[in-house]
C-alpha cells in the first residue's frame, strides 16, 4: 500500500510537470550553434511521404530520471515532448551499451549476432558482425541521407566495422563506450590510453575545440540540418554520451541542484539538465529548418541507471548491467506530428529490436525475407493504440556468464541449466535464471547523504542456492513476490521457451584483447588496427608468409 501511495504521488507530480514549457522560452544554451541562421518552414504542398527519422539515444539514464516519472531533476523538454507524443510505459532495452545498440541497429537479439556476453571492449578484435544488414543501410536503399552523431560502441578493430562502412553517410563522435566529455581521451587500463573523437574515418583533432560533448554533438546536429534539403528524407541517429560516467557537466547546470548532498547525484542532475536543454535545441532546429512537420522523434535510454554513478531506477529493482527491471525497463517516447493518438500512453510491450522493422516500414523500405528479425513493426501499436504484435522478449541468454554456483539441470527440471544467466518475458510472466546481478531497490533517500549510502537500500537476503525466479510483471512490476515455487508449471513452460531460443543461438564472439590495439601504436588514437594482409592470412603458415611477402613487394613497387 505504501508503494502504491508513493506511485500515485509520483504520477500526480508527473501530470503537474508535463507540458508547461513554451518552445520559444529556452533559446541558447546547450549546443546552440554559433553563426547559423535559422530558416523558416518551407511552403506546404511539396510531396513528402517518407518521414524524417530522428532517433535520440541517451546513455545510462535511469527509469526514474525524467520529470514525468517523478524525478527531482527537471527535464521540461523531455516532459513536453513526451506529453505531446506517446509515452512508452512497457518499453524494454538491454542492460548494457553494446547489446542495446546492436539490437537497435539490426533488429536482432544478441543470441543471433554473437554479442550475447558483456560489451565490446576497446582492445578486443570484435565488432557487430559484418554479415548483419543495418538500419541505416536499409534506409539508404530507399533514398535517405543517414548521419550519426555520438557514441558508436559497436566495434572498430577493422575499417569495415566503422559507422561509415555500416550505412552512415557521415559520422561525428566516439568509438568507445566512454571517455572524458571535454578532452575525449580514454584509458582502458594503465598506460593504454588514447584520443577518441572521430569525423568520419579519421581522428577529429581539427574539429575539437574542447567543448563539452553534449553541446558539441548538438552543434553538429544543427549543422547537418542546416546543410540538408528538408524535402529529402534524413535519418539522424544522435547517441549522446550523457549521462554515462565520468560525471562531468558545465558549471551553470549545477545551479538548481546545489541542495543535492550526494555529489554523484548532483553531477548526474547537472548532466541531465544539460542533455534536456540540448534536446530542446535539436527540436528547435528541426522546426526552424523545415523538418518538424514531417518528422518522427524517438527518445530512448540504452539501459537502466547506475546508482553508484548517480542514476535512479526507483521503484524498479536492480540497476544497469542486471536483468532485473531496473536494468532493462527504459525511459522511452515517440513525438511526431504524424502520430494519430497524440498525448497518450502506450502500455503495450515494445522492445528496442522493434525499431528496425518499424522505421524501415515507415520509410517505405523493404525487409528481405531471408533476414530473420526478432523485432516487430509496432507503429500502429504506438500511433493508434492497437495491441502489440509482441508477446514475448528474450532478454538474453549468456552461456559464458555461469557464476551461479548452485545452478544445475536439476533446478531447471532437466530442461535448462540454471547456472546460465538468462531472462525471458512471455506475456505477463518473467523468468530469470543464474545470477541476474545486483538486486537491491534503491529509493530516492539513498542519495540524501554526501557519499554513496547503501543503508537506505532494501537489501535482499539471498535464499541459499536460489537460481530461478518467476514474477508476474503486470501485477508486480517491482519484482517483490517470487512465484517460482507457487507456479512450477509456468516455470517449466518458460524454461522450454528459453531452450527453444537457445537452439537458434550463434556462437559467442568475445575474443581476448589484442596488444596491437594500443593507441600508442596508432598515433595516440583509438582506431582500427587490424591490417588487410593479416585478415587474408591462411591457417597454413607457409602460404600466409608467402602472401605477406608478396604484399610487401607490391608496396615497395608502389
Amino acid at each position: 500500500r505504501m508503494v502504491a501511495a508513493v506511485l500515485a504521488g509520483l504520477s500526480l507530480l508527473s501530470l503537474l510537470t508535463c507540458g508547461y514549457l513554451a518552445w520559444g522560452s529556452r533559446r541558447g544554451g546547450a549546443g546552440e550553434a554559433p553563426g547559423i541562421l535559422l530558416a523558416e518552414e518551407p511552403a506546404a504542398g511539396a510531396p513528402r511521404s517518407q518521414p524524417h527519422i530522428i532517433f535520440i539515444l541517451a546513455d545510462d539514464q535511469g527509469f526514474r530520471d525524467v520529470g514525468y516519472h517523478g524525478s527531482e531533476i527537471r527535464t521540461p523538454t523531455l516532459d513536453k515532448l513526451a506529453a505531446e507524443g506517446v509515452k512508452l510505459e512497457n518499453y524494454y532495452v538491454q542492460p548494457m551499451c553494446t547489446p542495446s545498440r546492436s539490437q537497435l541497429i539490426t533488429g536482432k537479439y544478441q543470441i543471433h549476432t554473437g554479442l550475447q556476453h558483456s560489451i565490446i571492449r576497446p582492445t578486443q578484435p570484435n565488432c557487430l558482425p559484418l554479415d548483419n544488414v543495418t538500419l541505416p543501410q536499409k534506409l539508404k536503399e530507399v533514398g535517405y541521407s543517414t548521419h550519426m552523431v555520438g557514441k558508436w560502441h559497436l566495434g572498430f578493430y577493422r575499417r569495415e566495422c566503422m559507422p561509415t562502412q555500416r550505412g552512415f553517410d557521415s559520422f561525428f563522435g566516439s568509438l568507445l563506450g566512454s571517455g572524458d566529455y571535454y578532452t575525449h581521451f580514454k584509458c582502458d587500463s594503465p598506460g593504454i590510453c588514447g584520443y577518441d573523437l572521430y569525423e568520419n574515418d579519421n581522428a577529429a583533432w581539427d574539429h575539437d575545440n574542447g567543448i563539452y560533448s553534449t553541446q558539441m554533438y548538438t552543434q553538429k546536429v544543427q549543422q547537418i540540418l542546416a546543410s540538408h534539403d528538408p524535402r529529402k528524407p534524413i535519418f539522424l541517429y544522435i547517441a549522446y554520451q550523457a549521462v554515462h560516467s565520468p560525471l562531468q557537466a558545465p558549471g551553470r547546470y549545477f545551479e538548481h541542484y546545489r541542495s543535492i548532498n550526494n555529489i554523484n547525484r548532483r553531477r548526474y542532475a547537472a548532466m541531465l539538465a544539460c542533455l534536456d536543454e540540448a534536446i530542446n535545441n535539436v527540436t528547435l532546429a528541426l522546426r526552424k529548418y523545415g523538418y518538424y512537420e514531417n518528422s518522427i522523434i524517438i527518445y530512448s535510454s540504452d539501459n537502466g541507471g547506475q546508482p553508484m554513478a548517480g542514476g535512479s531506477n526507483w521503484p524498479l529493482r536492480g540497476s544497469k548491467g542486471t536483468y532485473w527491471e531496473g536494468g532493462i525497463r527504459a525511459v522511452g517516447f515517440v513525438h511526431s506530428p504524424l502520430l494519430k493518438n497524440k498525448g497518450s500512453v502506450c502500455k503495450e510491450l515494445v522492445h528496442i529490436t522493434d525499431w528496425f522493422p518499424t522505421l524501415i516500414t515507415l520509410a517505405e523500405g523493404q525487409i528481405d525475407e531471408d533476414i530473420e528479425l526478432d523485432g516487430y513493426d509496432v507503429w500502429e501499436t504506438i500511433s493508434e493504440g492497437r495491441r502489440s504484435p509482441r508477446v514475448d522478449i528474450l532478454h538474453n541468454i549468456d552461456p559464458i556468464y555461469t557464476k551461479a554456483k548452485n545452478g544445475s539441470w536439476a533446478a531447471g527440471y532437466g530442461i535448462w541449466n540454471t547456472a546460465i544467466q538468462s531472462a525471458i518475458r512471455v506475456n505477463h510472466w518473467k523468468l530469470l535464471t543464474g545470477n541476474p546481478g545486483y538486486s537491491d531497490w534503491v529509493p530516492p533517500q539513498a542519495f540524501s547523504n554526501a557519499g554513496p549510502n547503501r543503508w537506505h537500500n532494501e537489501r535482499v537476503s539471498w535464499t541459499a542456492g536460489k537460481t530461478v525466479w518467476l514474477f508476474n510483471i503486470t501485477a508486480d512490476p517491482y519484482e517483490r513476490v517470487d512465484l517460482s515455487a507457487r507456479h512450477p508449471e509456468v516455470v517449466k513452460q518458460l524454461l522450454r521457451r528459453l531452450s527453444q531460443f537457445n537452439k537458434t543461438a550463434v556462437p559467442v564472439r568475445y575474443p581476448p584483447k589484442d596488444p596491437r590495439s594500443n593507441p600508442k601504436l596508432n598515433g595516440g588514437v583509438w582506431g582500427p588496427w587490424f591490417k588487410e594482409d593479416e585478415k587474408k592470412k591462411k591457417p597454413d603458415k607457409s602460404k600466409g608468409a608467402n602472401k605477406q611477402k608478396k604484399s610487401k613487394n607490391k608496396k615497395k613497387a608502389n
